[in-house]
């Protein structure tokens, strides 16, 4: 028999049992956490063998290829908890660092598995605390969830600082790709400052990466985007041009206007249907 539970957080949290021994191939494409509640899992990537039994829990890279082995124990079934960090939590988590206690020195570590020290009060308590939430087949809130991840992230980050490396390789180690983040944000009020700090930059290096995706200056590149976005909901219809203004990241209807105009040669309300 099989089960397989899931509690939805952006399909974060899972928890599997198998009463049969169980094999298959697996290719992780995110990062993730995986603790032994009961039975055994091997491991095998690269020809090498990992065995992780009750209480045992590890850090799989994600972007890997490896085959699992998930062995019931002696009167108990094979059962496991599994915590997957999407690019996006891990960017929204990477923003909240303090980027003065970030450690430069971290280097990507080669591996793609990493085991964690055993009998770890901080993993135990993190998935034993999931249990009763399987038991009584209530999942817990968003709430709860988002704060089990985070403290899921900190276990990594407090067991090796090259994990820091492996956990936040967005583009480039400790650097979130530009353009992605700036299609996200055009229309919020950021400084210079602040979009280099939230991509991973100095401001220096913020400027000169940018020159790599664009002529334009940031500043430049952002009011494009704004009118092209003012551009797109005028001629879709159903909102009024002052709504329009603030909603693509325009804090004052007059300039808004006048540089509407010098892109498109007419007025906002030229455009309107």
């Amino acid at each position: 028999m099989e089960k397989l539970d899931v509690f939805d957080c952006s399909n974060v949290f899972i928890a599997s049992y198998f009463t049969n021994d169980r094999d298959c191939a697996h290719c992780n494409r995110e990062h993730t956490l995986i603790y032994i509640h009961s039975g055994e899992l091997e491991i095998t990537e690269r020809n090498r063998k990992t065995i992780l039994r009750p209480g045992d829990c590890a850090f799989i890279r994600r972007d890997n290829h490896m085959w699992l082995q998930k062995r019931v124990g002696k009167d108990k079934p094979y059962r496991s908890i599994v915590l997957k960090f999407s690019r996006e939590f891990l960017r929204e988590f990477y923003q909240t660092l303090n980027r003065r206690e970030i450690p430069t020195q971290a280097k990507r570590d080669k591996s793609s598995l990493h085991v964690f020290p055993s009998s770890r009060i901080d993993i135990r308590s993190l998935f034993e605390s999931f249990i009763p939430y399987f038991d009584a087949g209530m999942p817990p809130s968003d709430e709860i969830l988002k704060l089990k991840m985070t403290e899921g992230i900190y276990a990594i980050l407090n067991t090796d600082v090259n994990l820091y490396a492996s956990l936040f390789d967005f583009v480039d180690p400790w650097k979130i790709d530009i353009m992605e983040f700036m299609e996200k944000n055009y229309m919020n009020e950021l400084s210079m400052e602040e979009m280099a700090y939230y991509t991973g930059r100095s401001l220096s290096t913020f400027k000169r990466d940018f020159r790599q995706y664009s002529d334009l200056t940031p500043q430049k590149w952002l009011i494009q985007r704004r009118l092209q976005a003012a551009h797109e909901l005028i001629r879709k219809g159903g909102k009024k041009i002052s709504e329009i203004c603030f909603d693509v990241g325009f804090k004052n209807l007059s300039h808004f206007s006048k540089v509407y105009k010098e892109a498109f040669g007419v007025a906002p309300t030229g455009h309107e249907r």
